[in-house]
This record gives structure tokens, C-alpha cells and sequence, in this order.
């Protein structure tokens, strides 16, 4: 339920309505949630949907057109970033060059004229947190990625702030040590007990890190849930597109089934899957079907209630664990994912095979006529 319409001052974070205009550009759309103290919350969305905009009005670096920003119940719309009481983690770390790692980490409580003796206690506390003590006396330029962001997470936790908000910090990392950073970073905001607005365009990411995902598309919240429910259970076409790795089948309804099911007809295959939307016989339809999902028929052998589809061989792509199965089905693109160690074997392009599903793994939604 949206924070328009639920309102508590036990949410760390509360955005009502907001609207966000560039020029002749709306780029929030009545946005609204809220996030519960100790709360992993990302904004997953494509490049230009609205999450970093909306990540800005939290902090106070955008003032929105209308709507309101609460932070535990009161009302910070107005008010500066300085007075928000928020630590923020950037994409490029922001960390000073010439000062220490301890210096770097101390600089919040310095601005807020902490005494020393506490200001020491509070950030030898912060880098046992991030698992960096013996960095205390390195600059920057001396740590690797990994370490230069846990530097920034210390930074942005010695403040103790209630709500933490991070833009995209793991995106300067590589692809190895991003993984591995994911899972630490997920450990440590929860030692936290902050409420955590986390951005990103990585689904994977969000996957790992996230209590809740909110999925935006063109400055509107599309859908929000827990990861296993943005996954499995999209509302719309786009949720399914953006979030997984699926194939599409277009075609119509050629009947309404018992049970939420519908038949549509592919290229003249008949295929079965749950609508998703309203759907009637003759309406253009889309069946999602996700990759993993699809398994190839090695031996002739169908499952009872499958989806069977006939498709033209073209590549494998070998992925460690599985195996990508690159096919044209329906004079379509299709993609099996399939275990390596259950692989069929070698595969000449233009060989016949047949792919199938479960009936229960199909989606099917209302769609334009592809």
C-alpha cells in the first residue's frame, strides 16, 4: 500500500504524491512509499525512470513540484540536505584524496563538532563494522575498490543516521568482486538498523540486497514486492521484460480456459498459460515464458501438463553452470537454459528439437499485435 495512503511515524521514510518536473519533462509521477526502519529497500528501474530523482528528493537535493517527504513523521520537503539527518553513499565513493581513511571516516563528526574522544571511539567503531582497522592511517589511493566503498559505508554510518540512501555503489567495482561485495554490503546495512534506500539497474543486485524492490518505469512505480514476488509474479508486460530472462511468444487468445487459464495460438502452435490481465478470445496476447523454465525434450519424452513447441537449432552458448540453447521457435527468438551436467549433448545448427514447459511457468498478457 502506498505511503499516500498509509501514514505512520513508525516509517523511517515516507513519500506522499511527489511530482518532479525538468522543463517540460515529468519525471515523478505521483510517487509514493515508504520504507520501515531496518528496511532494504531498492529502486530498480532502466536508465531514465525516475529512482535517482526520487533517491535526490529524500535527500534534499531535489525539491519536488508537489508532494511531500516524511523522515520518522516529519515533514523535510523544504528542508536543506544538512538538516535531513541522512548519510549517502555516491557511485564514485567521494572520498578525499589527501586524508587518511580515518580522517575520511571522522570528517561527518568533525562538521558536527563531536568531541574527541567520542569522534575516536565512533569512527574505530565504524571501521571495525566494515572490517577495516588496520586501514585507519592508508589514504584512498592505497585500497583497493572494495575497500575504498566499505571506507564510504563507514563514512556514511559513523553519522548513525536513521535512513541511508545509496546511489549505485557497487557499480565501479568489477564483476567478481561486486558479488562478492553485494552480500557484505547486505551484512552490514542490516547491522545498521537504518532504513536503506538503495539504487540501482542491476536486478541481480537488487535480488540480493533487497528486503523490497519498488520496479519503476517512466517516473511511476510499476509494481513493488519482495524479490521472489517481483520475479515470479509480474504484473504487467514490462515487469516481465525488465526483471529475469525471458522469451516471448506473440500471438492470440483462441479460448478462456477454467482455472485462470487461456489458449493461445502461436504461429498456429496452440500453448497454454494463466492470464495476466483481463483476456478474451480474438485479443493479441504475449506468453513469457523465463529461460530457466524451458527445458529441451532429449529423448522424445513429454512432461503431462507441458507446453511442447517445435524449434530450429542454432547456437549454444556454454555459461559454466548451465547451457544457453539459442533456437527460433514460431519464427520467434527462444532461449532454453539448461543445466551443463544435463545437457543433451552436441547440437548441429539447424537441427529440429523440441522444447517444453510447465503450463503453470507460463504468464500470458495483454499485448499489441507484434
Amino acid at each position: 500500500m502506498s505511503a499516500a495512503v498509509v501514514q505512520s511515524e513508525s516509517h523511517a521514510v515516507e513519500l506522499q504524491s511527489l511530482r518532479v518536473r525538468y522543463n517540460d519533462t515529468e519525471v515523478l509521477r505521483g510517487v509514493g512509499f515508504f520504507v520501515q526502519p531496518g528496511e532494504i529497500v531498492s529502486l530498480l528501474g532502466p536508465s531514465g525512470c525516475g529512482k535517482t530523482t526520487t533517491l535526490r528528493s529524500i535527500a534534499g537535493f531535489v525539491t519536488p513540484d508537489s508532494g511531500e517527504v516524511l523522515l520518522d513523521g516529519r515533514d523535510v520537503t523544504e528542508a536543506p540536505v544538512h538538516r535531513r539527518g541522512i548519510g549517502m553513499v555516491f557511485q564514485s565513493y567521494a572520498l578525499f584524496p589527501h586524508l587518511s581513511v580515518f580522517d575520511n571516516v571522522a570528517y561527518g563528526l568533525r562538521m558536527r563538532k563531536v568531541p574527541r574522544e567520542e569522534m575516536e571511539r565512533r569512527v574505530t567503531e565504524a571501521l571495525a563494522l566494515v572490517k577495516l582497522e588496520e586501514f585507519a592511517h592508508r589514504r584512498p589511493k592505497q585500497l583497493s575498490g572494495g575497500q575504498q566503498q566499505r571506507v564510504a559505508m563507514a563514512r556514511a554510518l559513523v553519522i548513525r543516521p536513521k535512513v541511508l540512501l545509496l546511489d549505485e555503489p557497487l557499480s565501479n567495482l568489477d564483476a567478481k568482486l561486486r558479488q562478492e561485495m553485494q552480500v557484505e554490503l547486505r551484512r552490514l546495512l542490516k547491522a545498521t538498523g537504518a532504513a536503506s534506500v538503495f539504487v540501482t539497474h542491476d536486478q541481480q543486485e537488487a535480488m540480493v540486497l533487497s528486503d523490497r524492490i519498488i520496479l519503476m518505469n517512466a517516473g511511476e512505480i510499476v509494481q513493488e514486492g519482495t524479490p521472489e514476488e517481483i520475479y515470479r509474479e509480474p504484473r504487467s508486460l514490462f515487469a516481465a521484460a525488465f526483471v529475469g530472462q525471458a522469451n516471448f511468444l506473440y500471438g492470440k487468445v483462441v479460448a478462456v480456459l477454467g482455472g485462470g487459464l487461456v489458449r493461445i495460438s502461436v504461429d498456429g502452435h496452440l500453448l497454454e498459460g494463466f492470464a495476466c490481465g483481463e483476456l478474451a478470445s480474438g485479443d493479441a496476447a504475449a506468453m513469457v515464458v523465463k529461460h530457466e523454465c524451458v527445458s529441451p525434450v532429449c529423448e522424445g519424452k513429454q512432461g503431462l501438463d507441458a507446453n511442447t513447441l517445435g524449434c530450429t537449432f542454432e547456437m549454444a552458448n556454454f555459461t559454466g553452470a548451465s547451457v544457453q540453447l539459442h533456437c527460433t521457435a514460431a519464427g520467434q527468438p527462444f532461449v532454453c537454459l539448461t543445466n551443463a551436467a544435463q545437457h543433451c549433448g552436441p547440437i548441429g545448427a539447424g537441427t529440429e528439437l523440441f522444447l517444453q514447459w510447465e503450463k503453470s511457468d507460463s504468464l500470458v498478457f495483454p499485448a499489441t499485435p507484434h
